[in-house]
């Protein structure tokens, strides 16, 4: 698992590359927390075009994050475009809180409205 972060306009954007399972999710949550606690952040975008992979533990990571950048007023969107993650992500019900885009612009744009 390659992690990659970076802020534009008060939005943490995590890419992730490779499989995000219970090896990775752990020290992904770790880094994102982190981040988060040091300031500046309101708003996530998980980019997830990269990932090959993705179980349950990378779920409840996205889920964690979310509850943390709520409870202070931001959003989460998610970043995909490979067919295998995208059925996880619509079979989890991730997106009735993590709006899902094709694009990573859409994923932005929501973010800022």
């Amino acid at each position: 698992m390659i992690i990659t972060t970076r802020i534009k306009n008060a939005t943490l954007i995590v890419k992730m590359t490779g499989e995000l399972d219970h090896h990775s999710a752990g020290p992904i949550r770790e880094t994102v927390d982190r981040i988060i606690m040091s300031g500046g952040v309101k708003n996530i975008l998980f980019d997830m075009s990269s990932l090959s992979m993705m179980d349950s533990s990378g779920i409840g990571m996205v889920i964690g994050r979310y509850k943390l950048i709520s409870a202070d007023g931001g959003k989460v969107s998610i970043f995909a475009k490979t067919k295998t993650i995208l059925k996880i992500l619509k079979m989890s019900g991730i997106e009735r809180i993590a709006p899902v885009y094709d694009a990573i612009e859409k994923a932005e744009e929501y973010l800022d409205a």
